[in-house]
């Protein structure tokens, strides 16, 4: 159907800002196509830091990807002011806002886009027409979907979705050990260190999967290349190390190929849920009920029962009470079990790298 110039003027350009983490951008993919849908925007664009920029690129409802380096050369008060010139020259008519911070909510006010829509309980809440309630109890994805209130509610179908870019997916071939066991890639790291399960954990099931014949990679940005290595080395041997060697981009076209994901509440365990990547997930200081947990139908938590779970909202750079008992009592072989157990449940995902 073609629109007429005047239904095509009639239609907002729309930008959704989210520059949280990189987890935080793929919890809310089902968000952007849901606006999509509903509101029909001549021009949807989705406000990210530049790192998560890739995890965008090439999605079917993101006609453009702009970018708030906010903690680089947009950092301050006139890094800010250069994003707000960026917005006001795209002449937006439309913003949601599922990130909840108080300079999200300056930047989108001072860029005078004329209808704003946030969270009730953002920090600059004020500076929206528009303020939506936000159930801590639910996942962020069904919290971000409340935001679709104000255009008749959320819809039934929620997916998450990260595409696979071609050159990417060339690269992480190249990448992959060759043979014919499961391909399991085990994340060992996280940006809160109180979030890492043990790396004597990681790598205990990375020898007990090799040695029944799987193929393992450890995945992880550069700055956990060494930990990575590490992993490896205690493993005994048998894993290719891929931290530090891919980019975002294709550290998702890996991950796509994975017969089952082994890491921590870290994004790759978002990854692999929006590319339907099986994961067997552990929670150390976080817990699944915080709303972040794995969103596919056979993923698995392993954690231990603590009274002092969840420590924090992200966890923390140490345990406050100096123990670390939330990962030292996972055990290799629950984590080993459940990981056996979804290689069987997906034979089909098993043979498939």
């Amino acid at each position: 159907m073609k629109h007429t110039a005047s239904s095509e003027s009639s239609r907002p350009a729309l930008l959704v800002a989210q520059t949280s983490f990189l987890g935080d951008v793929v919890l809310t993919t089902p968000l952007v196509s849901a606006l999509r849908a509903r509101v029909a925007p001549r021009r949807l664009a989705v406000l990210v830091r530049p790192e998560a920029a890739p995890l965008l690129t090439g999605h079917p409802d993101v006609d453009e990807v702009l970018i708030d380096d906010k903690r680089g050369r947009d950092r301050g008060i006139a890094g800010a002011l250069r994003t707000v010139h960026r917005l006001r020259d795209r002449r937006f008519d439309l913003a949601v806002s599922p990130h909840r911070s108080l300079r999200t909510a300056l930047v989108l006010a001072a860029a005078r886009i004329p209808r704003r829509i946030g969270f009730r309980d953002s920090r600059g809440a004020a500076l929206y027409h528009e303020r939506v309630a936000r159930d801590r109890g639910h996942h962020d994805v069904a919290r971000n979907l409340a935001l679709l209130a104000p255009f008749g509610g959320p819809p039934a179908d929620i997916r998450l979705h990260v595409p696979v870019a071609p050159d990417a997916a060339a690269r992480a071939a190249s990448l992959l050990p060759a043979g014919g066991g499961p391909l399991v890639g085990l994340a060992p790291g996280s940006v809160w260190a109180t979030k890492r399960w043990t790396m004597e954990g990681f790598a205990s099931v990375a020898a007990g999967l090799a040695r029944e014949g799987a193929r393992c990679v450890i995945l992880g940005a550069p700055d956990e290349a060494a930990l990575a290595e590490e992993v490896a080395a205690r493993s005994g041997g048998g894993t290719t190390v891929l931290a530090g060697r891919t980019d975002l981009a294709t550290l998702v076209a890996v991950i796509d190929r994975l017969a089952l994901l082994v890491c921590n509440d870290s994004a790759p365990m978002h990854i692999a849920g929006a590319r339907g990547v099986p994961v067997v997930a552990v929670f150390c200081a976080t817990t699944p009920a915080l709303g972040y947990g794995p969103s596919g139908p056979d993923d698995v938590v392993v954690e231990a029962d603590l009274a002092c779970r969840p420590c924090a909202r992200h966890g923390g750079r140490r345990c406050p009470r100096g123990t670390e008992d939330c990962m030292r009592l996972v055990t290799p072989a629950a984590v080993l079990a459940a990981a056996r157990a979804a290689l069987v449940r997906h034979p089909a995902r098993s043979g498939a790298a």
